[in-house]
């Protein structure tokens, strides 16, 4: 607090001699005192958001401490994150992480949460959305690209084993153990949840958003992994990669 307490006192003083000087010791003191007061909710409130901040989007480090180490996209074993978001209209001025491109299916203001836990053992990604119609099944996974104005910005489905044949309609690689899949069904309340494990991890930058489809996915030969139309996008930043951080500052820059 004695930080707080010079910091706030320097920057309110006064040319000598001026106006705008007080007259007496007395009233410098009582106006510092109540800067101090100011600055001190203010910081703690920043503290406050920096926490919610960090706890709803990295845990336990998703944003490497360096700058060197965000570029290399360095693996943290331990990666964890979860971010949620209201799904809006695309707009090229100002894109927002989470996407509809069918308000009639994913409305305008509905919810949506993704998150990842990794270890050296497994990869677990889960999604969650509220708001959507009733009743309804969606197709969803994980694709390559962010999203963007148009549904086809987030590119193909993530494969850790890479189809040498694109699109990808192979069940040998278009399945969900190859693939990450979190087709879901919304229930009365329009929410609706999906979990998907795997024995392994993302390749750093290679998995960047989640996209929601019109229908559940197909498995059969010559379809395997289609879901008709992309219909929504949430861009997230999987496996501790430069993404993580630019979601952070992101976020960050929105509250400040």
């Amino acid at each position: 607090m004695q930080t707080l307490r010079e910091s706030s006192t320097r920057g309110s003083s006064t040319t000598p001699g001026s106006a705008a000087e007080p007259a007496a010791d007395e009233g410098r003191a009582g106006g510092g005192a109540a800067r101090v007061r100011t600055t001190t909710r203010a910081a703690g409130a920043c503290a406050a958001v920096l926490a919610t901040a960090g706890a709803l989007l990295l845990a336990p480090a998703a944003m490497a401490a360096d700058d060197d180490k965000v570029q290399k996209n360095t693996v943290d074993p331990q990666y964890s994150v979860a971010i949620a978001a209201q799904f809006a209209r695309p707009n090229a001025q100002m894109l927002s992480s989470a996407l509809t491109y069918d308000p009639k299916l994913v409305p305008v203001g509905s919810h949506v949460t993704v998150s990842e836990r990794s270890d050296s053992k497994q990869t677990r990604v889960g999604l969650r959305v509220t708001d959507l119609p009733a009743n309804r099944t969606y197709g969803a996974h994980v694709h390559t690209g962010a999203c963007g104005v148009r549904p086809t910005d987030a590119g193909v489905h993530y494969q850790h084993r890479k189809d040498p044949r694109s699109p990808s309609v192979d069940p040998a690689y278009a399945n969900p153990k190859n693939e990450v899949w979190l087709d879901f069904t919304t229930n009365a309340n329009g929410e609706g949840s999906a979990e998907s494990r795997h024995a392994w991890s993302f390749r750093p930058g290679e998995a960047r958003s989640v996209a929601i489809h019109e229908r559940r996915t197909a498995t059969g030969p010559g379809v395997a992994g289609t879901a008709g139309r992309v219909v929504a996008c949430y861009s997230v930043p999987f496996n501790n990669s430069k993404e993580a951080g630019k979601a952070v500052a992101g976020v960050l820059s929105k509250i400040f």
